[in-house]
């Protein structure tokens, strides 16, 4: 993936590599916790602006699912690219957040672009139900 960043620095990486290792979304709250139980020399305001720097870059995707739920961040890696669409699906109990990649929602997408001329924006399209764990 060609990074867009304007500087390696530290921190850019030590987020980078925590990203990496993690599966799914965490919030900055999260990110936070982690870097402060680590020992990493990096303070909040320093968290918060590099999430942004390596969301603009393209490292990261971002998601505000609701205005009552904080932003969540995840690593790009190989898990998308421009031609593979990634739905999400919210729990309304334990507000997990869950990636959908199935045709069948792609589909629904080509459906709205054809007949509607509606171009559905998937990292904003979130389905609200309840996870298998909470049901």
């Amino acid at each position: 993936m060609a990074s867009r960043s304007k500087y390696k620095t530290k921190q850019r990486d030590f987020l980078i590599k925590f990203f990496d290792g993690v599966q799914g979304h965490v919030t900055a709250a999260d990110v936070c916790k982690y870097v402060e139980q680590n020992g990493a020399p990096i303070g909040k305001s320093t968290v918060y602006r590099q999430l942004e720097n390596l969301v603009d870059e393209g490292v990261l995707n971002k998601y505000t699912i609701d205005l009552n739920s904080p932003a969540c961040f995840e690593f790009v890696g190989d898990v998308h690219h421009e031609d593979h669409v990634c739905f999400h699906c919210k729990c309304e109990k334990c507000g997990k957040l869950i990636h959908m990649h199935c045709d069948e929602l792609e589909e629904i997408g080509a459906h709205l672009m054809e007949e509607h001329k509606f171009k559905l924006d998937p990292l904003r399209t979130v389905f609200y139900g309840v996870c298998e764990e909470c049901s």
